[in-house]
């Protein structure tokens, strides 16, 4: 499976969850976007940066976004409110959602998922 395909399941994956939960999801047209998705939990929406994790251990999330142009690839972190949530979706089925607000502002590349925020 490559790393588009994992990022395809995750994008579903997301979407179905969110669906069963009876929120509303959008996509955005572009592929220029911050976030994957846009969610609609009633009273407000949420900006839904989505992950896929398929490693051994502590899930986490890379804060960080990849993407190739005429020049090679191209990395961009994230900054504070780009998105309101990550939604992670592990290989074994384990989904999180890490709300932005949850990430300290010193944590710059990677952060681990916490009990909590299992769904």
């Amino acid at each position: 499976m490559n790393t588009q395909q994992k990022g395809d399941i995750a994008v579903a994956q997301c979407t179905a969850t969110m669906t069963k939960k009876g929120y509303d999801v959008a996509i955005p047209l572009s592929e220029s976007t911050r976030y994957d998705l846009i969610v609609d939990i009633g009273n407000e929406l949420k900006r839904v940066q989505v992950k896929f994790y398929g490693a051994k251990g502590k899930p986490h999330i890379r804060l960080r976004r990849i993407h190739s142009n005429s020049n090679g690839y191209v990395v961009k972190h994230y900054e504070r409110n780009d998105v309101d949530w990550y939604y992670l979706y592990c290989e074994s089925g384990d989904e999180y959602i890490i709300p932005d607000s949850d990430i300290p502002p010193d944590v710059k590349n990677a952060f681990n998922a916490r009990p909590h925020h299992k769904l």
